[in-house]
């Protein structure tokens, strides 16, 4: 059970009523995150959660062992190629961060020399309490790194560039940047991304090495505050991809690597609602610039791949190689040698399709078991080359580790490349995907994990995240061994909003359809229990960011589901959130969530924001996570949804023993949590023994009796 402080729990301030989007907000003043009565809450709010969960120092001590006991100390990536070079990460023994490393290696993938740093993360963060590396990419040459680095969680970047052969740093530094980063061909300049007040990258500059950042030069200055540029390498080295994106409409311009100075090449012009995707086929003539493989949903709700040649004032008709098909949701198309590699996912399942040159399907690649997934190994993949036969891909599942194989495009034989070694067994597990039905009828596909076979009602642990059209994909999920090691079923949801079934599943859950993604978790949650997995007594959800958000809302709607809820990082101050386009992200956001100026979105906003609609004395034990320097949800939002929720006790306690504990990363911490594997063990100790603390109580008591 939990302990119980002698000290009554922190109330915040309030302070006037607000103005503006905040007018009668009394803790609206919380959005000033260097107001030092904020600080002062949060740490009193730190302190209360570990007053509360002192009882749980030897259940967390023996999670976090069992967490770092499943990979080993001393661990490996699989290899890539780059040129003449092999690179992998390393993780050594002891050490928080990864150190990236190279091999000079013949055609035939014989090392010519000793293994060779590139950069040593540990090193970088000496004297600081967290670090995350933007991007680390080796110049053409192989003579420097360019890298980046975020001190403090906020997701903002500082550029460096590193001799290799010396160790040291060039002279040039470029702040404020953001992720991407692409080189010339001749190692002397790159293509780079910034930020504006609302953390939107906003420009794509180019800097000549031994410049100031100061003189570099603006290539793209994207105005329409709805769209976000990135940049990066095409497979093929000869472009750079320039890309403009909103939530449904993107545009893409290509600069030659040769020249940086070169202007732009438009692809196509932005079209409301159209998307679209290319990779660069090069062509066998000099002189000509090949062709593009184009994914897009023009005409086509699940994407297309079509071709187009690329001439020097963009492209020309767009020709179909792969027709729309409206039960398999095409997510990209690359180019690998004389074939094409396409992403799909059909019935929920990852796969991957093998085209011939004319875009004939030679084979489709599927997963070897339920709960897995077949994809294009990330972050990156051997650079293509014509007359490549073979493509890197990665086979993994909730509880299978990744294997990385070379596929032979021609005969479909695989030779295995780099298996993720387990240094534990992996022995009894089990996974399944079951159904369950929707308010309105819709079959919501959920993945359930165990370990052994079903007997009786069981602790469960539900998650579910239901945003953006990201779909929760079968990856190896190591965090989770320890709960399902201890007779706890993991339940993963996939609920409208995501994009498992593809751009529909999504379109049903955004916007005026949101409900959708609350509803279709508590259907999970329900089947869970009818089907005899487990009780409402024994049942935790817990879902991060946008997933933050479908715990509030269920905490809203179906309170007397679950034992506990975990709230990671949530997004819960939804309409004030949407309607001040001061803070980061919110003028994208509009395409996701609604635009709350206009009044029926506002008051379908209103109706389920869990700042607006909080649980009330029927509320489960919360668990509420927050960062300092977020840049995604702002400490404001977990913040003050408690500082309500707490206010709101004062004349209404919540119902048995539900405590509600808010804990918050004052120093260094990025929205996913602390950087460091030894840290992000700890974070996932504190998290898995709450929730364990709470569902396994009815068995405790049923032991008891």
């Amino acid at each position: 059970m939990t302990d119980t402080p002698d000290i009554a729990p922190p109330r915040a301030p309030r302070r006037g009523s607000g103005s503006g989007p905040a007018t009668g907000d009394p803790f609206a003043w919380m959005r000033g995150t260097d107001d030092p009565a904020l600080l002062t809450y949060l740490a009193a709010e730190n302190d209360w959660c570990e007053r509360s969960t002192t009882h749980l120092a030897g259940l967390r001590a023996d999670l976090e062992r069992d967490l770092a006991a499943i990979l080993p100390d001393d661990d490996v990536s699989a290899p890539w190629r780059l040129g003449r070079w092999e690179l992998r990460i390393r993780r050594p023994a002891g050490s928080q961060y990864a150190v990236h490393v190279r091999v000079e290696v013949e055609p035939t993938g014989q090392p010519t020399a000793d293994e060779q740093v590139l950069l040593d993360e540990n090193t970088l963060a000496a004297g600081h309490d967290f670090l995350e590396l933007g991007v680390c990419a080796m110049s053409p040459n192989g003579q420097l790194v360019a890298y980046s680095l975020d001190l403090d969680g906020s997701e903002v970047y500082t550029i460096r560039f590193r001799d290799v052969a010396a160790g040291t740093d060039l002279v040039d530094e470029i702040p404020g940047t953001y992720y991407g980063l692409a080189w010339a061909a001749d190692g002397s300049s790159v293509l780079y991304t910034t930020l504006d007040d609302t953390y939107r990258p906003d420009r794509i500059k180019r800097h000549v090495l031994g410049r100031p950042a100061t003189e570099d030069t603006v290539v793209w200055h994207e105005t329409d505050r709805r769209f976000e540029l990135e940049v990066d390498m095409l497979r093929s080295g000869e472009f750079i991809r320039l890309s403009a994106h909103s939530r449904d409409t993107t545009e893409v311009r290509l600069v030659p690597t040769a020249d940086l100075a070169a202007e732009p090449v438009l692809v196509a012009p932005r079209r409301p609602a159209v998307e679209y995707a290319v990779d660069h086929r090069p062509s066998s003539v000099p002189g000509e610039r090949g062709e593009l493989i184009i994914v897009t949903d023009l005409d086509a709700p699940e994407y297309r791949v079509v071709v187009a040649l690329l001439s020097a004032s963009g492209t020309g008709e767009w020709i179909e190689l792969v027709a729309h098909d409206p039960s398999v949701r095409i997510e990209s198309a690359e180019v690998f040698g004389d074939h094409i590699v396409v992403e799909e996912r059909s019935g929920g399942v990852a796969r991957v399709r093998v085209l011939d040159r004319a875009g004939t399907t030679i084979r489709i690649v599927t997963p070897a078991a339920p709960g897995e997934q077949v994809r294009i190994a990330r972050p990156t993949s051997d650079a293509s080359t014509p007359g490549d036969t073979a493509v890197r891909l990665v086979r993994e599942g909730f509880v299978r580790p990744p294997l990385t194989v070379h596929h032979d495009m021609i005969t479909g034989s695989e030779t295995v490349v780099h298996e993720q070694p387990i240094v534990r067994s992996m022995a009894g597990l089990a996974c399944e995907t079951v159904h369950a039905r929707a308010d309105d009828g819709t079959e919501v596909p959920m993945t359930v994990l165990r370990h052994g076979s079903a007997d009786g009602p069981a602790p469960c642990l539900l998650y579910g995240y239901g945003s953006y059209e990201a779909s929760l994909d079968a990856e190896f999920w190591p965090d989770l061994l320890p709960l399902l090691d201890r007779g706890v079923v993991v339940a993963i949801a996939h609920p409208r909003g995501g994009g498992e079934l593809g751009r529909q599943w999504w379109q049903q859950g955004r916007l005026m359809n949101k409900r959708n993604t609350f509803t279709d978790f508590i259907a999970c949650a329900q089947h869970l229990v009818t089907a005899g997995v487990t009780t409402p007594e024994s049942l935790a959800a817990r879902g991060m960011s946008a997933g933050g958000l479908l715990m509030g809302a269920v905490a809203h709607l179906g309170p007397e589901n679950f034992a506990v809820i975990v709230a990671e990082v949530p997004f819960v101050d939804v309409v004030s959130s949407m309607l001040d386009d001061t803070l980061p992200l919110t003028v994208a956001e509009w395409e996701e969530w609604g635009d709350p100026r206009i009044p029926e979105q506002a008051a379908y906003l209103a109706s389920y924001s869990p700042y607006e609609n909080r649980p009330g004395p029927r509320r489960p034990a919360m668990l509420v996570t927050a960062s300092l320097h977020d840049p995604r949800v702002s400490v404001h939002e977990p913040a003050k949804w408690v500082a309500a929720m707490r206010e709101d006790e004062m004349s209404a306690p919540a119902e048995h023993d539900a405590p509600l504990l808010l804990r918050t990363a004052l120093g260094g911490g990025a929205h996913s949590g602390p950087a460091g594997r030894y840290d992000a063990w700890a974070h996932e100790a504190f998290l898995h023994a709450v929730t364990l603390d709470h569902i396994t109580r009815s068995q405790d008591l049923e032991r008891q009796r």
